[in-house]
């Protein structure tokens, strides 16, 4: 049986340094410190579809928006502070999602383990 969406979003963020798994708003949510991923597995309000929000670079929500708005949207709530929603229906790209989990990670967590990171 292929793993669920949740198992792999979870393989995922907790392969990267320090991270800790915590129910938040009912969602499973990645944190270093502070909060970088939540997962929405069966959808969360307007958005009725496997889906994530996550933190992003600067620039980084408006431009994947924008230019593939099938794909990513802006999330309620936290949308307003740059936070990437993702898609998780229909054909997923899971290194590329790992890649915006990582980017998610990248701009939340301390320079100590950004470094670790980088080391590995």
């Amino acid at each position: 049986m292929a793993p669920s969406v949740e198992d792999r979003v979870r393989a995922i963020c907790t392969s990267l340094p320090e991270v800790t798994e915590k129910v938040s708003h009912g969602a499973p949510s990645f944190f270093v410190r502070k909060q970088f991923v939540m997962l929405w597995p069966d959808g969360h309000h307007d958005h009725e579809f496997p889906h994530l929000w996550c933190a992003a670079p600067a620039g980084a929500q408006e431009e994947l928006v924008q230019t593939e708005p099938e794909r990513f949207f802006r999330p309620p709530y936290v949308g307003h502070r740059g936070w990437l929603g993702v898609r998780l229906d229909g054909d997923v790209d899971w290194d590329e999602l790992a890649a915006v989990c990582i980017d998610a990670y990248r701009a939340v967590a301390p320079k100590k383990l950004l470094a670790q990171l980088d080391a590995d």
